[in-house]
Parts: structure tokens; sequence; C-alpha cells
């Protein structure tokens, strides 16, 4: 009896909730201000707002590459260039074919896991596990917009591998069997040729991991993250004057963790999983993701892509952030990061960006351009059975943002349905959605998945099968609506997001906005509008 009260409480909460929530932050700036300087302290923004975890980091010449993981989603690994690492702009995927990236079952707890990007000898190297797949594996290119090698795989197992490079030698760190373990490889053919030899544990925290390493000033610095990449994520760093150690841990580790005193009301948590950069004035940097808090101890966004100064001490030891927390922001600043926010299929889908992802590996017969137009052909999977279902969309980047999108659902069958997803897991998404009846009319509801917990609003008949769908997202609310135009719009219903958060349906990615179709029939989508 207290369970059947519990949940009905519960689902009371969940469907017209005005929670409460944090100081509400501005969105980084699209303006271009002058780079940061070795006396800046970052600010709790990110630099590559939204779902871009695990960022990893290189530099060739006066240019700045970076790369996040991105587990279910199809193409994987997005890339990003910049000129100063505050001003990012994606430049493709890494894995954008399925001989690359099989997927076949995989969900926001799999896929792949956080990878490294490193230039050596005219090279970009790709690192990076297909947890559910076939393990590690490296790509390269000459370019970095691609095209990328076939994959090398490698026998050395362990999450988040990462490579480095030395007198002709490649080395390949990863954590099997919680222990950072170094073994040289034959980058060419995956061959690894000496045994694994675990090198550190780090320093007592769980899930020691994201292993890199850096040589300076005689001294190879071992860089990992520990806590696991929640609440009590943290980086801790070692060195040893042989690349084999043994290694001396940092007297002043964690070198950088928000799971502290000093941040204990910030809304940035989870500081962790870094990658060290030297910029071509001798600055030394530091990429590495958090997440925001939003209406509570809840974030939806996914973890995100942050920045930060290093310096070193007089014992040679890096300092991130002078050592104090991230600066929260106080009203409007003019040297805060900023990333252009791409909104490629605004007038229609002649032209998709690099932000648009599938689930899993797409089924292309299922996705017919027709002009500016997308015609989404129904799958027999739903988005909660997860088996390629016809889903296309892009990450939320912004917690204040409003995202339109047109449809026409006249080729849909009885039966069939079609709409607007903010979708976090497989169990775990809301949409407004057409649908139609067996009598062939048309209906527009508004659904939540919540684990095992569901609930549809009732349905709304429509005159006409072209309609507008919008979200309307706040830090407190996602709302639903439908109409013929914006005069006609109709709130069909709403929800918290932080019921679509990491901590209450899992997963470890954020939300991705998209648009799908279920069934025989099909959908016509004539643009997605995001602004924010």
């Amino acid at each position: 009896m207290k369970k059947k009260i519990a949940i009905t409480t519960l689902l009371s909460m969940l469907f017209c909730v005005q929670g409460y929530s944090l100081t509400s932050y501005p969105s980084p700036l699209t303006s271009h201000p002058s780079p940061l300087t070795s006396k800046s302290k970052a600010h709790a923004l990110p630099v590559i707002p939204g779902y871009h975890p695990d960022p990893s980091v290189c530099r060739v010449g006066n240019d700045y590459y970076l790369v996040n993981s991105s587990f279910q989603y199809f193409p994987g690994v997005p890339i990003f260039k910049s000129s100063d690492m505050r001003h990012w702009t994606q430049i493709g995927n890494v894995l954008d074919r399925e001989s690359q990236l099989p997927l076949a079952g995989a969900s926001s707890w799999l896929g792949i896991y956080a990878p490294t990007i490193r230039y050596n000898d005219g090279l970009f190297y790709m690192i990076t596990t297909n947890v559910g797949g076939k393990g590690n594996f490296l790509v390269t290119a000459e370019r970095p917009e691609g095209p990328w090698s076939e994959p090398v795989w490698l026998s050395q197992q362990g999450i988040d591998p990462s490579l480095y490079f030395e007198d002709g030698k490649c080395y390949m760190v990863s954590n099997p069997d919680n222990t950072i373990t170094l073994c040289e490889i034959d980058p060419t053919t995956g061959r690894q040729l000496t045994e694994s030899r675990g090198i550190w544990q780090g320093t007592g925290g769980r899930y020691p991991e994201g292993p890199h390493i850096y040589k300076k000033d005689g001294y190879y610095y071992l860089l990992i993250s520990e806590g696991g990449t929640e609440i009590a994520h943290k980086l801790t760093i070692a060195r040893s004057r042989n690349i084999y150690g043994p290694y001396e841990s940092n007297p002043a580790n964690p070198i950088f963790t928000h799971c502290c005193m000093a941040a204990q009301g910030s809304q940035v948590q989870g500081t962790g999983h870094g990658d060290l950069v030297e910029d071509a004035n001798g600055q030394w940097w530091i990429t590495f993701l958090a997440f925001r808090f939003y209406n509570g101890s809840y974030h939806h966004l996914g973890r995100e892509t942050f920045l930060a100064p290093v310096e070193w001490s007089a014992e040679g030891w890096p300092i991130v952030n002078g050592g104090e927390p991230l600066q929260e922001v106080k009203g409007e600043v003019n040297d805060l990061p900023s990333v252009d926010i791409l909104n490629t299929a605004a007038k229609g889908f002649g032209q998709m960006g690099t932000e648009w992802v599938y689930i899993q590996n797409p089924d292309s017969t299922k996705y017919e351009h027709r002009g500016k137009v997308l015609r989404l052909h129904g799958s027999s999977s739903t988005l909660t059975e997860n088996n390629r279902p016809t889903f296309v969309g892009r990450r939320q980047q912004h917690a204040d943002m409003t995202v339109r999108v047109g449809i026409d659902a006249s080729q849909l069958k009885p039966g069939d349905e079609a709409g607007l997803t903010a979708y976090q897991i497989h169990d775990g998404h809301c949409e407004v959605l057409v649908g139609r009846a067996a009598d062939g009319k048309f209906y527009a509801t508004v659904r939540y998945r919540m684990k095992n917990l569901e609930k549809t609003e009732e349905k709304v008949w429509l005159d006409s099968s072209k309609q507008q769908f919008v979200l309307r997202a706040t830090p407190e609310l996602y709302e639903f609506l439908c109409g013929k135009d914006d005069k006609s719009l109709k709130s069909l219903g709403s929800i918290a997001p932080q019921l679509m958060s990491t901590e209450v349906v899992g997963g470890f990615t954020g939300i991705v906005l998209g648009i799908y179709a279920t069934g025989s029939g099909s959908a016509d989508f004539h643009y997605f509008d995001y602004k924010f």
C-alpha cells in the first residue's frame, strides 16, 4: 500500500512540476572576446555546452583540436577546432562509417567511451573504447576533418585509452582492473610490443581512469581521474623520471575538484576527466568535464566541456585555476567563453550539419531527403525498444531554449506516430507527437517515460495533418505546444526537466532533441529551428 501511495504521489508531482531553481546563469556569449591570459580564472560556464563529455585536446601549430565521447550515437566522436581554445567550431565526427562504429544494441551506458586525440609525425590519432563492442581501437587521419582510417584493434583493454609518442615509440595507457596500465604498441598494426605493466592506482579514489601522459622538465606526468564521473569526480597527478615508474603522487592531490567545501554551493559539479595542453606562448591549460545542476541536485544537459588555466609550482606540480574552484558568474561578463552553436535545419533539411546524430547505426532507407524536407519512414522499433529507431537529433546545449518543428503527418497510417522528443536514454524521454487513429483522424498528445513509469496526456484531435510542434525549455520546465502556426499554439503538457536528468533516468549522456517516426507510414519534417 505504501508503494502505491509513493508512486501516485510521484506521478502527481511529475507532470505539472514548477520546481524551485538555482540562480539562472547566462548562456555563453557569441561574441569573440580576447584570449584568456595566464592570470585569468575560469568562469563556471562551459566552452562547449551540452552533452560533450570526456574532452581530449591537442595543439598543432596555432590550432587546437578537441574530441568528446559519444556513447550510442552515430556518427561518433565529435571533433572541434579552435584558434584560442575558447571559441570552438565542430568540423566533423571522427567515426562516420558503420565499419568504424558498430553500435547494435547500444544504449546510453554503452558505445564510445572517452577518446583521446593526439598528433604525431604528420598524422592525427584518435584512440577510444567501444564498450559492448570489440573494445579498444585507434584510427588515424592526415586531416582532422577526415577521412579517418578503419579501426586498428588493440590488445590491452580497460577504458579511456590514451597515447604518448616519444623517440619513435608509441605508448598506450588504459585502466584494466582499476590500475593505470602501460604498454608499447605498433600504432600501424596495433600489435602490442611490450607486456602490460601497472604503473599507478591513484590516490585511493574509486575508478582510477582517464589517464594521459605528458613530459615536462625531465618528468613523465600521469594525469588521471578518480571518484567516478559523478559528484566526487576529481583530477589527480603523479610523476616519474621513467615512463614505467615508479610514480610519485603529488602531495597536493587532488589538483582539481568541486567535491570540496569551497565549491559545495556551486552550480557546477562533477569536475574531472581532464587533458593538459601547452599553447604556442608556453601557457598551459586544461580541458575537463563537469555538469551544471538545475532545480536542486539534477543535471539533464549532460557532462559538458570546460577550460581552466594551469600554472606550475616551484616544485614542478601543476596548479589548476589558481587552486580555486570555478568562479560563479554574476551578471554579464564580457570575457565569457563561447561556442558556435550550429542550427543547420532552421529553414529546412536541405543541408544537415555535423551536429546531427542518430541512435545506433541508422537504416538509411528510413531517411529520405526531398529538397528541404526530410521524410522519416517509420520504424518497427519505438524509442523505448531501442532497436535502430527512426530518429535524428541534436544536443540540447542551453537550459533556456526553444525548438520549433514543422511536420506534415499525412503519410502516417493508423497506429503510427511521429514527433519531437527530448531524449535522455531509451527508458527516459518525453515527446509531443501526432498519431493517426483507426478511423483515419489525426491527434496530438504528450507522453512521458521515466524508467517503468509512463504517462500520456489526453489526446487533442486535429483538423489538419500539418502542425508545428514547439518545445519551450527553461531550467524549471519543458513545455510542449502544438498548433498550425504561432498564433494557434496550444500547450499540451509539461514536465520538470530534472525528471529527465541523469540522476533520475540514468545514462552517461545528456538530452538530445530529436524527431522520430514509428510504424509503417512516414512523416515529413520541414524545419527544426533551435533558438536560445
